[in-house]
């Protein structure tokens, strides 16, 4: 595939992304558009939109690339994906009343008013962190493609990519925010969507297999296997591992994240919502079950043609430009930019509002939309775009595993906090946090939780931790929490109202 036609072929897709920005951002640059799109997002919109951020180019690449790893993955990603979906059912009826009913902007400020000051900086702060590492993770994995099949041939560095990447990025979200992201993420995942099924068609065609021929191929293979249930303790793919693991990650990565949810609060009204998430629920389970069908097939064209991966992350973009042709390779990367862009101008959204509304107080100025406080806006959002371009020239000197593991692995430590803090401000009423400590508590509980990780073998009798890590971050938080508070005074108990 030449590297010309696929530059020529990004920078004619971010012409479009720029022009419909353009015309969503004409005459409403304000904070208010930025921030939550007025709250007039329609609800399928937002539910089609969420597709593609919550896929990302992880779902596109390490997802298929992880089906045939020497682990001996196969469909085993399928039962987080069940855990997901319960992870987003209690979402949806639980954590989206509370925050409609606050009418929250960013879903921090609930803190504020459950547990108090610090304890509203320090989930902020996690939030910061943890989606910045995110967001830098997913943009890599799109950029390592980028700089091996386009950028490479001009001798082009990795930190320039980057830059570019991020520059285009910021081009089309600096001043309609998320109402401009909610259109052009929804365009992205038709995109997405679209290269899915397409892609499948033609690693069928090359196969000469029907689509019968293909669901019959996977299973007779060794990829087919979706549930593991042997050795509980040593074996990371055990059911109920990735399933538990998998409703809480949602938990805490999705109902937890302000990326997600601004998403959801942008709507007009809580029903609205709620049938974006179901409606998104629904068709986020089916897109990854062809994600993790288009992994097989691939394995299988491999196998037959001779095609050896360095790492599981090469295998379909190695496959897709090199082997089936001219138009499976641009639909290819149709996919994979869709896929990857939808994320990061979500989350740079998502990072631009939580901090000027948790740290520099946006919601408490007299007036939000001044020039003044734009300015401030924008200065905040070039500033997460630098962090992010320092964490991708980091984890690219250091990684040497599945983008999908590593996501998931950083997720386990950093967002488990968030789920304890949530859970102390829900279920316990009758004891107030002893608000300074809650800052090293939130560092404190992933310490150990590596620390027993790293032994758990030694310590548990073979018990080997993966996803579930998250379950039990929370809870060494949340009792750490309890341990460290003290019980409410009648004074205290109506002062501490949650903050709107």
């Amino acid at each position: 595939m030449s590297p010309i036609i696929l530059l020529s072929f990004i920078i004619g897709y971010f012409v479009v992304l720029i022009g419909i920005a353009q015309l969503t951002a004409k005459g409403t640059a304000d904070n208010a558009t930025f921030f939550t799109a007025n709250r007039k997002s329609k609800w399928y919109l937002v539910a089609f939109g969420m597709i593609g951020t919550a896929l990302s180019g992880v779902t596109f690449i390490s997802v298929p690339g992880k089906v045939g790893a020497p682990s001996g993955d196969a469909f085993a990603y399928f039962q987080f994906v069940l855990g997901n979906a319960v992870g987003f059912i209690i979402i949806t009826m639980v954590l989206l009343p509370l925050y409609y009913r606050l009418k929250l902007t960013s879903i921090y400020s609930y803190i504020e008013g459950t547990l108090g000051y610090r304890s509203y900086k320090t989930a902020a702060a996690i939030f910061l962190i943890s989606r910045v590492i995110g967001s830098a993770f997913r943009l890599y994995l799109v950029v390592i493609v980028l700089q091996k099949f386009i950028f490479d041939f001009y001798h082009v560095p990795l930190a320039v990519t980057v830059f570019i990447c991020l520059f285009l990025i910021w081009a089309y979200t600096h001043k309609g925010g998320l109402k401009t992201i909610i259109i052009t993420d929804s365009l992205q995942t038709l995109f997405l969507v679209t290269s899915v099924f397409l892609s499948l068609f033609f690693i069928c065609r090359s196969l000469h297999l029907s689509l019968f021929g293909a669901v019959t191929a996977i299973k007779n293979s060794s990829y087919s296997q979706v549930f593991f249930f042997n050795d509980f303790l040593p074996n990371r793919l055990h059911f109920s591992k990735q399933f538990i693991g998998g409703i809480f990650i949602t938990l805490a990565m999705v109902g937890l994240d302000q990326d997600l949810m601004q998403k959801n609060l942008s709507c007009k009204n809580i029903r609205e919502a709620q049938k974006n998430m179901f409606s998104f629920t629904a068709i986020f389970v089916v897109i990854n079950i062809f994600f993790l069908s288009v992994g097989a097939l691939l394995y299988i064209y491999a196998i037959r043609n001779g095609i050896t991966v360095t790492k599981t992350d090469y295998l379909y973009p190695t496959i897709a430009l090199n082997y089936l042709g001219l138009v499976p390779a641009v639909v290819f990367m149709l996919g994979l930019t869709a896929a990857t862009f939808a994320t990061t101008d979500s989350a740079l959204t998502a990072l631009t509002t939580s901090f000027c509304v948790d740290f520099l107080n946006f919601s408490k100025s007299e007036d939000i939309n001044s020039q003044k406080m734009i300015r401030k806006r924008n200065y905040v959002h070039v500033l997460f775009s630098g962090l992010i371009f320092i964490t991708i020239i980091i984890f690219n000197a250091i990684n040497n595993e599945a983008v999908v593991s590593a996501i998931f692995k950083v997720a386990t430590y950093t967002y488990g906090p968030l789920l304890g803090l949530y859970s102390f401000g829900l279920f316990v009423k009758q004891r107030k946090v002893s608000d300074h400590l809650v800052p090293f508590i939130c560092v404190l509980s992933p310490a150990i939780c590596y620390f027993i990780s790293l032994n758990s073998a030694r310590l548990f009798n073979g018990y080997v931790f993966d996803n579930e890590l998250i379950l039990l971050n929370g809870a060494i938080t949340f009792l750490l929490l309890l341990i460290t508070a003290s019980s409410f005074t009648r004074q205290q108990k109506a002062v501490l109202k949650p903050t709107i």
